[in-house]
């Protein structure tokens, strides 16, 4: 096993054991809505439905990129990418870095759009890789590898920071993911990894020509407890220890994005909990919604038990629907807040 598929299969193993939670919290449980004791709404008839890169989903819910090694790689992908198909919701993959470098593809091959036809998919590269060999190339053999709708390019300075083995040297990925977005003929996902985005952050890339951000933010898993978990010398475990509480918190991360860019297309990730938790980030201003962390102990089991957590994510969107007297989601967008 390389280098990089073991880091990704640690990585799994510190998640699934529930050692990376941030020391922050989202923001959500401070986002309350007025409850609609009177609806004149039909609990079933209520529409999710929301267009996402040119293919109409049954609810704005993406599966948030996760990755690890080759074997369980592969089954995860392909257990998500059911999923996907079956309920008509997006899917990102995880980085495709390594599949790259080695030649090997981890589920990350046709098989995987042959699973889902009709579910948007995102590639996946790292931006630090932007300035090291990584550019408009590698980007169409990522976008052709899974017949991909758009690509992800994910910002994780603070995890690179605290790895070991990370990429610390961020001079110029700016100025090279400004040059990937003006060459690439796909859309470009700019995402965090769980600290979240300013709306200063947003603004510049929204400039670039980034068709979306994903927030990302603080209150879900923190790479950077996740780097110290797996670190093995004292002095990187203590400097990852320090950023525990570090970010930006989901909530206050989209709606800031939202206050300053209006018509930005906003992935809201990062600890997402449930279906509540989803209706407050559309509430807030995202258009879409991702979970990872959230769902990835059902990934290793079953296409079924993918299935059946997003059924009751699912049916709690509707249910907030139902309780603040919102038929869809451009409703829901303008449901009343508690002060």
């Amino acid at each position: 096993m390389t280098d990089i598929t073991s880091r990704k299969d640690q990585h799994l193993d510190v998640i699934l054991a529930g050692k990376a939670r941030h020391g922050l919290d989202t923001g959500f449980a401070d986002v309350r809505f007025v409850h609609e004791a009177l609806p004149d709404l039909d609990h079933g008839k209520i529409d999710l439905g929301t267009d996402f890169f040119g293919r109409r989903l049954k609810a704005p819910l993406l599966i948030s990129s996760m990755t690890g090694g080759p074997a369980r790689a592969e089954a995860i992908n392909a257990r998500l990418a059911e999923a996907a198909q079956h309920l008509g919701i997006a899917l990102a993959v995880g980085s495709q870095r390594a599949a790259l470098e080695s030649g090997g593809h981890a589920g990350l091959d046709m098989a995987l759009r042959l699973k889902a036809p009709d579910t948007p998919i995102l590639a996946n590269i790292g931006a630090a890789q932007l300035t090291r060999g990584f550019g408009v190339d590698e980007a169409r053999r990522v976008l052709d590898m899974i017949a991909a709708d758009a690509l992800i390019v994910h910002l994780n300075p603070l995890q690179e920071a605290c790895q070991p083995e990370g990429d610390r040297d961020w001079w110029g990925v700016g100025a090279a993911l400004e040059a990937l977005v003006k060459a690439l003929d796909a859309p470009v996902v700019v995402k965090e990894t769980g600290a979240g985005m300013s709306a200063a952050t947003a603004k510049r890339l929204l400039a670039m020509g980034v068709a979306a951000v994903d927030v990302a933010g603080a209150g879900g898993s923190n790479w950077g407890t996740v780097e110290g978990e797996r670190a093995t010398a004292e002095a990187d475990k203590a400097h990852a220890a320090a950023f525990a509480d570090w970010g930006i918190p989901t909530a206050r991360s989209i709606a800031d994005i939202r206050s300053v860019c209006p018509r930005a297309l906003i992935i809201g990730s990062g600890g997402v909990r449930d279906g509540v938790d989803a209706a407050k980030a559309i509430r807030l201003g995202a258009d879409m919604v991702g979970q990872a962390t959230g769902v990835l102990a059902a990934a290793t089991v079953s296409t079924e038990a993918v299935v059946d957590h997003f059924q009751t994510v699912i049916r709690q969107m509707r249910t907030v629907c139902l309780c603040t007297g919102s038929a869809n989601l451009t409703a829901l967008r303008k449901a009343p807040l508690q002060t």
